[in-house]
């Protein structure tokens, strides 16, 4: 009965959805601006979003040792500028010669985030958001048995704004987030989670530059460096940093974005080998205007 009672739920705000006018919100632009959803870091916008699927290859020490994740992340904007979003990874791990292989999901994450401020003349946008990693939600040997909560702030900033005398680097973008880790164990390490991604916008440069004569699909893609960082701040690795420089291409068409990564570790503790990383974003928001792109409730009549 519960779960006939909540498929009723969820048919009923599908239908809400489908029958409300869209309101005119691009996803994730500011001025002239487009930001990309980025792979290695989250992007600032409190948007409808959906990555499917997520997939991330590295091999681990040892013959035919290896990790493959694949994974998804959905967001929905519930209220203006307010967007609640879930996303898990199903973890592949093939131990090595001997050892044990593990299956099975990821603990469950939740996100909460709300957009501050945004300038359009200076393509500039600051959000704030909280991220709940539920512990005992994934299975036993792929996921923790306590939760992490994570409040986060969001920052984006397009260079459009230069000078024409420095035109060459008005395509330039960079958008960033920083959040500290509260476990609800001793377990878990209090962390700093601080990424940030360089980007280079080919599109923007068509478009609002100059037409430099691109061809397709050169024409509709966007550079870029990720770096994904974590921070111990006590317990088992303290003081240490780890994470990984992801450089690559992200390739933005009008309805989808296709995103291809290298995953370099920057030192022995995040690891040995070098990874790759791929997601597909489907624009819901474009793809069916008067379900997704605007808000749940308080949105324009």
């Amino acid at each position: 009965m519960r779960k006939r009672n909540s498929a009723v739920a969820l048919g009923v705000m599908l239908g809400a959805w489908a029958l409300s006018p869209a309101a005119a919100m691009a996803h994730g632009i500011v001025g002239d601006r487009f930001f990309p959803p980025t792979l290695a870091t989250d992007d600032p916008f409190a948007v409808d979003e959906l990555a499917l699927p997520e997939i991330t290859y590295v091999k681990n020490d040892g013959p035919s040792s290896h990790e493959v994740d694949a994974g998804f992340e959905f967001d929905k904007e519930i209220f203006p500028h307010f967007a609640l979003g879930i996303s898990d990874t199903y973890i592949s791990q093939k131990g090595a010669s001997g050892n044990p292989s593990s299956y099975g999901w990821a603990n469950l994450d939740l996100t909460a985030k709300y957009q501050l401020w945004q300038n359009d003349e200076h393509e500039a946008i600051v959000s704030i958001g909280l991220e709940a990693d539920i512990g005992k939600t994934g299975g036993r040997d792929t996921s923790d048995t306590f939760s992490t909560i994570t409040p986060n702030l969001y920052l984006g900033k397009g260079f459009g704004d230069l000078p024409d005398s420095l035109s060459g680097f008005q395509p330039l973008a960079i958008t960033s987030v920083i959040g500290e880790d509260f476990p609800t164990s001793a377990q878990g390490s209090n962390a700093l989670e601080w990424g940030f991604a360089v980007e280079y916008s080919l599109p923007y440069l068509q478009q609002h530059v100059r037409d430099i004569g691109l061809p397709s699909p050169w024409r509709d893609m966007i550079p870029l460096v990720e770096f994904a960082m974590t921070t111990n701040e006590n317990r088992q690795g303290r003081g240490q940093t780890t994470g990984t420089v992801n450089p690559g291409v992200l390739w933005v068409t009008d309805y989808y974005e296709l995103g291809v990564e290298a995953n370099i570790p920057v030192n022995e503790a995040s690891g040995s080998h070098v990874g790759v990383n791929m997601q597909l974003w489907i624009f819901i928001d474009d793809l069916f205007p008067k379900v997704f792109g605007h808000p749940l409730f308080g949105g324009q009549p």
